[in-house]
């Protein structure tokens, strides 16, 4: 029987942000890194801690157990509800300007939460 290998969980990282259709800019704004750190995340230069994957996971409704070890579904089974299926929707039809402006609110207002 041939083994199949699994990602290793930078590459599941670059696929979840892929999935959700962000850019390493807009995934950063979400979860309040830069840019920079995400890109050398994805590419293996700088090792996931604990912090990183509990706030993926509770950022984008990410399933732990795919993030960890790759088993599972990508995304939790729980459907959001339709506020944030409205929001997403809303935020992806956005011109790129739009997105990049909302995405600055946004983290401008993580930053204010934190103080």
């Amino acid at each position: 029987m041939k083994s199949v290998e699994i990602p290793a969980i930078n590459t599941r990282i670059r696929a979840i942000r892929n999935a959700l259709g962000l850019s390493q800019t807009k995934f950063s704004l979400v979860t309040a890194l830069s840019s920079g750190y995400i890109a050398r995340v994805e590419t293996g230069h700088i090792p996931v801690n604990e912090r990183l994957i509990k706030l993926i996971c509770s950022s984008f409704n990410v399933n732990e157990s795919y993030l960890r070890y790759g088993e599972g579904n990508m995304f939790l089974e729980e459907i959001p509800d339709d506020k944030f299926r409205n929001l997403t929707s809303m935020v992806k039809s956005m011109p790129p300007k739009y997105q990049d402006f909302l995405f600055a609110m946004l983290d401008m207002l993580l930053k204010l939460k934190d103080t």
